[in-house]
């Protein structure tokens, strides 16, 4: 672990990429369909791919980066968000118990969406990995895997939402620009 001054790194940059490349894909892939459904499908599998990558680093990653230094469970995360709307939460290096939970929610979110996305891809456009399985299922198939689809993307997006005021909210608890630690790896030393 790296530490300058009164810095630490705690944010390699594998985390750093993961999230700023999930960022983007989400975007692009949210904001394009129809018309440009070969892009939002190529967005699809850049998560796909960013997501297979920070699972396995989440079990052989950096410190911080593994799932066992934040992943705890449902009531740990529910009362550290109650601190939180209190503001007096504590302050974690890593990942607190509501963004543990937070992490957990959002690769499952974005699991399923991805999944039934290539299936709508396959089934839709007959294209794609799926494509011979999914040809043919029947538009009432095509319908749920698309309803699915549409939900968990914008199930996805809320989270997105909840996360980033969680972050906006932490940064002002702790006079903390955790926007900036996300970019530079560094977060201030205690």
């Amino acid at each position: 672990m790296q530490q300058t001054n009164n810095q630490i790194r705690v944010w390699d940059p594998l985390v750093r990429g993961f999230h700023w490349a999930l960022v983007g894909a989400f975007l692009i892939a949210y904001l394009t369909e129809d018309d440009f459904i070969s892009l939002h499908a190529w967005a699809g599998y850049t998560i796909s791919a960013a997501l297979l990558i920070r699972i396995l680093w989440g079990l052989v990653g950096t410190r911080y980066a593994r799932f066992s230094n934040f992943v705890t469970t449902p009531k740990n995360a529910i009362r550290y968000a109650k601190d939180t709307l209190l503001l007096r939460a504590k302050r974690y290096l890593g990942h607190n118990p509501a963004g543990g939970l937070m992490i957990v929610v959002m690769i499952v979110s974005l699991i399923i969406t991805v999944a039934s996305g290539i299936a709508v891809y396959g089934a839709a456009e007959q294209a794609g990995p799926l494509a011979a399985a999914f040809a043919g299922i029947g538009e009432i198939w095509e319908d749920l895997l698309e309803e699915l689809h549409e939900f968990f993307a914008n199930f996805t997006l809320l989270l997105a939402a909840v996360h980033v005021a969680g972050v906006l909210v932490e940064s002002l608890i702790h006079k903390e620009n955790l926007v900036a630690s996300m970019i530079n790896g560094y977060k201030r030393a205690e």
